[in-house]
Parts: C-alpha cells; structure tokens; sequence
C-alpha cells in the first residue's frame, strides 16, 4: 500500500529526522553492494538521518521505532545519473514552446515526486531543457523539505553552439524560437555561460558535445560541437570551482575530445573508439548508456519505419556496449527519463543486463559509481555506518532478477519515510 508522509511531516523533515529519532529496519534480506550478495535477515539502525549499524542484525534500543518489511530486500536508495525533470513524454520542442516555466515547474515537482516513490533518493538532472535555472528552485525545495523528491544534483540549462543540438533547429528560422539550451560559440562564451549557470544555482555544467545522430550507410555519424581545447576550457573552469562538466555526447570524434578533457562522464556513448575507451579507463571517466530511452522512442514511434530506425540504433548501441564493458569502461546508470514516464526508468537496469552486465555490476554501477559522479562518494549508495539514511525495500532479489527494481515497496530517505 502506497503511502505519502503528510504535508506537516514534509514541513517538519528536518525535526522528524532528528538526532533523537531511532529507527530499526528488519527485513528477510539486505544487500551488501560491494561485495555483490544478500545478508540473511537484514538490519539496519537508523539515528536521526545517519545509519548507524546494518547487518544481520543490529541493536535494538530502547524506545527505537521497529519497522518489520516482512520478505523483501533492503537496498540503499536507487541513483539515476541522467534525468530531466522539467520534461514529460510528448512532443519535446513542442513542450518546451507551449508551456511556461512556471507550468513546467509544477511538472518537474510531480516528477520528481514520482522518481523518489519509485525508490530513487538521488539524481543527476542534465539540464532543463529552456527553463534556466529552474531546477534549483525545485532542488532547493526538496532539500527545504517543503516538497518530496530525491537529493538533486541539476545543472540549468545545457549549453550548445548556435545551431547545434536543442536549437529549435527544425522550426522555421525567421520565427526566433529560443533555443532549450544557452549557446557558448567559443572558449571566451563558453567561460561566461559556465560562470552565469553556477551563479544561478547550478552543481554542474553539462554541454551538448555532439549534435545529430544516426546510421549513414550502416556507420554510426555524428558531428562534434566543441574543440578539445574548448571542453578543457570548460573543464578547467568548473574545476576551479570545484565541479565537474557532463557530456552529451554519441559518438568520435566528440567523445576522444571530451575523454582528453577529462569530463566526469559521457552520457549516451553509443559509440567510442579504441582509444577513447582506453582513455575513460585509465581517468575513470563514466560512461552513462541511456537504453531506456531509445526503447520508449522504439516502441512510441510514429511511423513503422521510425521504429526500425530506433530498432536499429539500439542493436547498434548494444553492440558498443558491450565491446565498452570487454575494454574496462567504467559505467553509470543514467535512463534520460521525462520523455518518458518519471518513475519507470529502472528499466534501464534491466536493459544493461540484457545487454551484457551481471545484475551485481550493474548494482554498483548504479550505486557505487553514481554515488562517486554525483559527488555523494562515501554519503550514499551504500547501507554502511555514517551513510546517510537512503534505504528502499524491494520484493525479490535483484542479484538473481533486477526487475525486483520495480517492486519497491519502502522508501526512506534522509531518515524520513515516504512509502510504507
């Protein structure tokens, strides 16, 4: 039964998780991350929004809360290293023209709602797609408690060059329809939008390295965006700032630019050359796949022929992938979820596994590296003592089935619970 902890609850987030408050988590299973198997029974400890034990078992304090969640599985907080709040499925330029910011906003709220009661306490928003800075106000609010959503790293808008990727490049021209990105031509405009967007609230920068995409001739195409002098430019910047710049990014030469440059992650990477590979292995550099949503354009496709275009572009892309994780490329876990429904994007995990990984890798593909590419290394993705108290329960295992992703019955976060 699907329960939302009341609005005086919301208001009250940072009382109710208190260092007072003692709560103890018991389930059949717990699953240890790191080393890839499930403990039997599982426990965890949780004071204020800290644990403090988990295991087998663990103390029983007197007073201490006692949640029994009976035959499931209790798992850290799921990560979703690509998202877009301010999106839905639909038209996506056509989205972004006919609804205000404000509209949109009240969307990406019920998104993000719909993301933690799925069971993902954490992710990345790679950029708003025309509404600016909006992401912070909803970010904000979630950790102000005045509204349930994951912990949020957001980015603004992406940037991209005039013409380039999300630049209302297929209506007409002499209309001015504003672009869903903020355009940086050079290195010079590049260093000024990067500085606006972090004065503005952004946690990251994420830039559109390629532009479009697609098989010409059975080869994978798509045209680069920025010099690799220009990305590490940008990555110098943010680096001065103390954050990290994502790409958008499909294919070569783009990617070995961006690899060179040292960005936190490739996001999409349908297709990466020897020595770009070789280069995200050695500099730990993420690889973030995105299957879901090339399976949502596949199966929601307006014209058959649209579908097998999809169709073959996801073989393709299963193909990279797999040739990605024989060469070492460390992966995350991003599903570009909001052009299709927020709260389905475990999916994605399903998908990696289709295509290659064992469910325990893409577990800490998940939750170990996300953690680490959103800068909560050591706070979350893990049920461990000190780590933040992001915990879910799942109705199976998701080491022998990772579609248990999707029977999330419990979830807490931060030490409060939303879904019982």
């Amino acid at each position: 039964m699907l329960s939302l902890i009341c609005l005086c609850s919301l208001r009250a987030q940072t009382s109710s998780s208190s260092a007072d408050t003692v709560t103890v988590l018991h389930a059949a299973h717990l699953l240890d991350v790191a080393e890839g198997k499930l403990v039997s029974p599982g426990e965890v400890l949780v004071r204020g929004n800290r644990i403090v034990e988990a295991g087998a078992a663990v103390s029983h304090p007197a007073g201490a809360t006692v949640l029994d969640l009976g035959n499931t599985t209790l798992m850290p907080g799921l990560i979703d290293a690509h998202v877009h709040l301010f999106l839905h499925p639909g038209a996506e330029d056509l989205q972004t023209v006919r609804e205000s910011v404000a509209e949109r906003t009240i969307l990406a709220e019920l998104a993000a709602r719909d993301d933690l009661m799925a069971g993902f306490t954490a992710e990345r928003d790679m950029g708003t797609e025309g509404a600016g800075s909006a992401d912070s106000a909803v970010r904000n609010a979630i950790v102000k408690g005045l509204i349930p959503g994951p912990r949020m790293r957001v980015s603004g808008n992406a940037i991209s060059i005039l013409g380039g990727h999300e630049d209302a490049i297929d209506f007409n021209p002499a209309e001015h329809i504003s672009s869903n990105a903020d355009y940086a031509n050079n290195t010079a405009e590049l260093i000024t939008v990067i500085r606006s967007q972090l004065k503005e609230g952004a946690d990251f920068i994420k830039m559109y390295e390629t532009g479009a995409s697609g098989l010409r001739d059975g080869k994978f195409w798509t045209p680069y965006q920025y010099t690799q002098a220009e990305l590490e430019a940008a990555v110098a910047e943010t680096a001065r700032m103390g954050t990290r710049v994502g790409v958008h990014c499909e294919g070569e030469p783009g990617a070995l630019f961006a690899a060179k440059a040292g960005v936190a992650s490739i996001d999409h990477a349908d297709e990466l050359s020897a020595e770009t590979m070789r280069l995200m292995k050695e500099k730990q550099i993420y690889a973030v796949p995105t299957f879901a949503i090339q399976e949502y354009f596949a199966d929601h496709a307006e014209t058959p022929a649209g579908a097998e275009r999809e169709r073959m572009l996801i073989k393709f892309h299963a193909a990279e992938f797999k040739k990605q994780l024989a060469a070492g490329v460390p992966m995350a876990v991003g599903s570009d979820v909001g052009p299709f429904p927020h709260g389905t994007q475990a999916r994605e995990m399903e998908l990696m596994v289709e295509f290659g990984m064992t469910p325990a890798d893409v577990l800490k593909a998940d939750l170990i590296h996300g953690a680490r590419l959103l800068d909560w290394e050591g706070k979350i993705g893990q049920l461990k003592p000190g780590f933040l108290a992001d915990v879910i329960a799942v109705e199976g295992n998701p080491l022998e089935k990772i579609s248990a992703l999707r029977a999330v019955s419990f979830v807490m976060k931060d030490g409060v619970v939303y879904r019982k």
